[in-house]
């Protein structure tokens, strides 16, 4: 049996509390980049928009790759 295959109830709930953060984060980000009129900061919202994304994405493959290591 391999023990990496499985999260301690700490880690899920850490990992459960990471993903509605980055969840909350990408909608404040979304909302507030169609709100703002400066360039520069609309760009900076994008890029965390884009960033987010990502970040969420890895964070469920890590989730549902966990049962194939």
């Amino acid at each position: 049996m391999n023990n990496t295959q499985y999260l301690a109830p700490h880690e899920t709930y850490e990992l459960h509390e990471l993903l509605t953060f980055k969840n909350n984060c990408l909608t404040k980000a979304a909302t507030m980049s169609t709100l703002v009129q400066d360039q520069a900061l609309k760009s900076i919202l994008d890029q965390d928009v884009t960033k987010s994304k990502q970040q969420i994405q890895g964070l469920q493959q890590f989730i549902t790759n966990r049962g194939e290591q």
